[in-house]
Parts: C-alpha cells; sequence; structure tokens
C-alpha cells in the first residue's frame, strides 16, 4: 500500500502527469488491496504474502521510475529507435 501511495505522491511533487490508465491502476490496485489483502485474484500469479503479483509490481516500478523523470528501459525485443 505504502509503495502505492508514494508512486503517486512522487508523480504529484514532480509534476509529472501520470496517464488516465496509470491512474487508474493505482486506484484499483490499492483498493483492491484495502478488501482482499493483495490484489491479484490467481494464487499463482504472485507469492505467498505478497500483495501484488509479479506484471502488478513491474508497471507499478515503471510508474514510479517515470514520477522520478528517469527513461523508461526498453522492452526486451525492442530496438531503439533513433536512426
Amino acid at each position: 500500500m505504502n509503495a502505492l501511495k508514494r508512486a503517486r505522491r512522487s508523480a504529484e511533487q514532480a509534476g509529472v502527469s501520470l496517464s488516465e490508465w496509470e491512474g487508474e491502476f493505482l486506484d484499483s490496485v490499492s483498493e483492491r488491496v484495502k478488501t482482499h489483502g493483495r490484489a491479484f485474484g490467481d494464487p499463482e500469479l504472485g507469492a505467498p504474502g505478497q500483495a501484488l503479483s509479479a506484471m502488478q509490481g513491474r508497471k507499478l516500478k515503471e510508474i514510479t521510475k517515470k514520477a522520478k523523470g528517469e527513461a523508461p528501459k526498453p522492452r526486451w525485443g525492442r530496438k531503439p529507435s533513433g536512426d
């Protein structure tokens, strides 16, 4: 929960606007963690005792980096388009 709040707060303080999807993601994940204690339904998607699945944790890290002003890491299989 704290990581979700920190990501949103960091973005607001840095003046970085999150996309509509990112805002909805943070809101829905927060709500599911409050209600169910975790944000995913299938136990195979995350480790026992973890609130977020692996993919939700990955997206949270991307949002946090965006809030800090860091360039997004290129996804595997994609070549930089600087030419």
